[in-house]
């Protein structure tokens, strides 16, 4: 992999957008203030600069104002499929302190018993989000007799990690894709050459939070051995370093993937990448919705006469999820001068109804008033709103019909009963006479005979 020398991170926070990117992020430093307080001070990231010195930044303490270079190029490409329309992502530095990891599992990618000397001094974390990108990078300054100038610091980015879904919405039942990039170039020449050549080995690890509870969903260690706890869900991932320079720069893949989500396994998911005492996490969240259907009934008429009650509208909201976020309103159509308004009448929800695959149903009523000739042909609609769901939302209608202005009316009704009633009894009497005639003829034959 041959990657421009020159790429220059982009990212993070209030920016000024230009032809190759963004230039300059806005970022907070934030650190212990003691007594559980947490102090900002204004910071940034200098990622690309045109001829001359770096703009002069007064405002900034020398060692938050940093020129970046980026070898890997992972924030450049990164930020490169950032909309320009989106919102600013917030961005944050603090203070990194080199460690090897924490879990049991990942003991293997530190089989040394300190820090090598290479990731001696000041080290920074940025961490970047918003709601088309979640980053992650590990930033290592240089000392200040290798600065360029006394008003800004040279760093390097040596880790990045990457997610393009920060926030995923998926349907129930359908299968989720996590996405996870990471780059590494270690942060001296010296270090290159003391490693053997090629990627060196690392962990990935995904964790599911939700509603305040935790667990680990999947774990590995590519090119190491060692007993690997069980992955969860039917998770999968993508663990694996995309390249195999010698030397480096290397990116990496690790998204996941979930089969057929359920409602338990929405969240927010901590995907973290391991390397021997270097460790980058991004935040993700994951959101399942299912879109309701809406049916109505009575349908497709409902009758009533003038200064009748019509028969109660139901209206079933079927098989959603999420419970929450869901508003039904009811609509009257048509009617008067082709009016639109709320329609009338007392309404009511039912209790939710659970399904075995997590979605959720419930029925919606209203007993309408009576009716007035006027409202004959007006549609009763039925709208539900979900956050699953376009603005407008999902509606269901039936029309009024109101008797006696189409098709017949009651009277009508009874008139048609009567005249049937009659005309069946008058057929009758005209069979039974011509039977009787029948008989009379026969009889009077054989007495002739």
């Amino acid at each position: 992999m041959k990657l421009p020398s020159l790429l220059l991170a982009v990212a993070l926070g209030s920016v000024t957008t230009v032809s190759a990117g963004l230039a300059v992020v806005e970022c907070w430093f934030v650190e212990d203030a003691g007594g559980g307080r947490l102090a900002k001070r204004p910071a940034a990231l200098l990622l690309r600069q045109g001829p001359g010195e770096p703009p002069l930044r007064s405002d900034l303490d020398p060692e938050l104002y940093l020129k970046v270079r980026d070898p890997a190029g992972a924030l450049q490409a990164a930020f490169r499929r950032y909309p320009p329309s989106a919102p600013a992502p917030h961005c944050e530095m603090s203070r990194y302190l080199p460690f090897p990891a924490s879990v049991n599992w990942a003991s293997g990618l530190t089989p040394e018993h300190s820090c090598p000397r290479a990731l001696d001094g000041t080290w920074f974390m940025v961490s970047v989000s918003s709601r088309v990108i979640s980053l992650s990078s590990l930033l290592q300054l240089q000392s200040e007799s290798q600065r360029d100038s006394a008003f800004i610091t040279m760093a390097t980015a040596v880790l990045t990690v990457v997610t393009h879904t920060p926030i995923t919405q998926i349907r129930l039942g359908q299968d989720a894709l996590l996405d996870l990039s990471f780059a590494y170039m270690p942060p001296t020449p010296e270090t290159t050459a003391s490693l053997a050549p090629g990627p060196p080995p690392f962990g990935l690890e995904w964790r599911r939070q939700h509603l305040g509870k935790g667990h680990l969903l999947l774990a590995a260690t590519p090119g190491l051995g060692g007993q690997m706890p069980a992955s969860r869900d039917g998770a999968v991932a993508f663990a694996t370093w995309d390249d195999n320079e010698p030397w480096g720069p290397w990116t990496g893949n690790g998204t996941l993937w979930l089969p057929s989500v359920r409602p338990f396994q929405e969240g927010s998911y901590l995907a973290t990448i391991h390397l021997p005492y270097l460790q980058g996490q991004v935040t993700l969240e994951l959101a399942v919705q299912k879109p309701p259907k809406v049916s109505l009934m009575p349908t497709p008429l409902v009758w009533a006469a003038p200064g009748e009650v019509p028969p109660e509208l139901l209206c079933l909201v079927s098989h959603f999820y999420p419970p929450a976020g869901l508003e039904v309103e009811w609509e009257l159509r048509g009617g008067p001068e082709d009016s639109f308004q709320k329609a009338k009448g007392k309404s009511w929800l039912s209790a939710l109804r659970h399904h075995s695959d997590g979605s959720v149903s419930l029925s919606a009523h209203l007993q309408p008033p009576p009716v007035t000739a006027a409202q004959h042909g007006a549609r009763y609609a039925c709208r539900v709103h979900h956050p699953s769901l376009p603005a407008l939302g999902r509606s269901a209608q039936v029309t009024l019909e109101v008797a006696g202005l189409s098709g017949p009316s009651l009277e009508d009704g009874i008139g048609l009963f009567l005249s049937a009633f009659l005309l069946l009894g008058l057929l009758k009497a005209l069979g039974w006479a011509a039977a009787c005639l029948s008989t009379s003829k026969e009889s009077k034959e054989k007495k002739a005979q």
